[in-house]
């Protein structure tokens, strides 16, 4: 049965350190008119607000056996000598309920979130570095299509002012902050490029969207695979996996391999999507809230293509990486290969609060189609190829990921390779059908996210 909820529709997943199914919502006008006319600007505002959102959608009705209402008492009934002092109470009453994923996050904190699962930033497309040595900031690569590629900036450009500011000294984190900014604002930047003086550029910032989806057509021993490696699951991350799997297709591969590895989850609904594009039909996750209330999401008949797939992934594939790896799994769609994922079944829903600030509160279960639960536990790979510390860092500080010197890719080609002699047998004249599906769309800002 499918049920169409917007409220877990539109959930996101995160983990890591903060791995969580998230949803993010506005907050309703009623309790804001509330919050605003009862306690006008007091930092005691946004803890009443933040109060009653708990109170209204935490999935556990007994607040961990804790009277939540007697901490409205608490919460409201002392004095704050600054929204920071506020802060810190709210933090204080969140931990009693024992859940890491239900957290308070300060303006700057939501910020990161939200601009983080938008999948997009307003700037003009660069990835810095500190250049070892010499302290120097220096461009890694200019984002495709972003002012920064249109002017012409090069990888190893080095960044000498922002603005007329040096950046002698400056950190990574400053001069990004420096350079993003309101879309339509310009920036003069002056860069010095080997063989070349120093000079200045004038950019004009925008809206940029950031590539999570990375893919390329290997040649493996006679077997065209098609790589795609999904970095997290953003809001525009279905529409870049949709086009690297129809641009795959075009070019004839034998079958996939997605990598999953240390992707820490994103929008649910994104993870939804991009299930719906492997998966023709079965149940893709199954999810219980306070209420009893429970829904099972399912595919829906347009999967792009019925190609053999084989699935990566390590203990830092968590919450939407273990739905599509669950979904994939239990619908016999894909071979696992790699080490037992993060284990995060919860989902979170996301508001804003008042002062800019934000609250993530847990509010559903989610289980496996065939209802298995992964938290704590994670998925365990059909194939098991556990890493080393050491090899885990030299994988992801080597570029090496999806290729020969990767033991867990080389042992996912060998698995997919088996796989494709037996669709070959199995369906010796079989086509690649390319069915084009809708366009994953952001919801607006006043509607539930993942």
């Amino acid at each position: 049965m499918f049920l169409t909820r917007p409220r877990l529709l539109h959930a996101l997943l995160f983990s890591g350190t903060v791995a969580s199914t998230i949803a993010l919502s506005s907050v309703t006008p009623a309790v804001r008119a509330e919050a605003q006319t009862n306690l006008q600007d007091s930092p005691k505002a946004v803890l009443d607000q933040a109060w009653q959102i708990v109170y209204r959608e935490y999935v556990d009705g007994s607040f961990n056996r804790v009277n939540w209402q007697e901490v409205r008492q608490e919460l409201l009934g002392r004095n704050y000598s600054s929204r920071e002092d506020a802060y810190r109470a709210l933090r204080q009453a969140l931990q009693r309920l024992n859940d890491p994923y239900t957290r308070f996050m300060d303006p700057r904190q939501y910020e990161a979130l939200t601009s983080q699962t938008s999948g997009e930033l307003s700037g003009v497309g660069l990835r810095l570095k500190l250049e070892e040595g010499t302290g120097a900031i220096t461009v890694v690569e200019p984002i495709p299509n972003s002012p920064a590629a249109r002017a012409g900036i090069q990888v190893g450009d080095r960044i000498l002012s922002i603005d007329g500011t040096s950046t002698q000294g400056m950190s990574i984190e400053d001069a990004s902050n420096r350079i993003r900014g309101q879309v339509g604002t310009r920036i003069v930047l002056r860069l010095q490029r080997q063989g070349r003086g120093p000079f200045d550029l004038t950019l004009t910032r925008a809206r940029i969207e950031l590539p999570n989806v990375f893919s390329s057509v290997k040649q493996e021993q006679g077997t065209r695979v098609g790589y795609i490696r999904l970095t997290e699951f953003s809001a525009h991350a279905a529409e870049q996996m949709q086009r690297a799997i129809q641009e795959h297709l075009r070019q004839n591969v034998d079958g996939f391999v997605l990598d999953l590895r240390g992707n820490p989850g994103g929008l649910l609904q994104a993870s939804i999507e991009i299930s719906r594009m492997w998966i023709n039909n079965g149940a893709i996750v199954r999810t219980a809230e306070r209420s009893g209330g429970r829904e099972t999401i399912s595919a829906n008949n347009r999967a792009l293509t019925n190609l053999p797939l084989v699935v990566l992934v390590d203990g830092n594939s968590a919450s939407s990486s273990e739905i599509l790896t669950g979904a994939l799994m239990d619908n016999n769609r894909a071979i696992v290969v790699g080490s037992r994922t993060f284990g995060k079944a919860l989902v979170q829903s996301v508001h804003p609060l008042m002062d800019g600030s934000g609250l993530a509160v847990t509010i559903a279960h989610y289980y496996t189609p065939n209802g298995t639960d992964i938290s704590d536990r994670g998925i365990t790979p059909n194939i098991v190829v556990n890493l080393s510390e050491e090899q885990r860092r030299q994988l992801y500080t080597s570029n090496a990921m999806g290729t020969r010197r990767d033991a867990q890719y080389l042992r996912a080609l060998g698995a997919l390779r088996t796989a494709i002699a037996a669709y070959r047998q199995s369906t010796p004249s079989a086509t690649r059908p390319v069915t084009p599906i809708p366009e994953a769309r952001v919801p607006d800002s006043s509607s539930i996210r993942n």
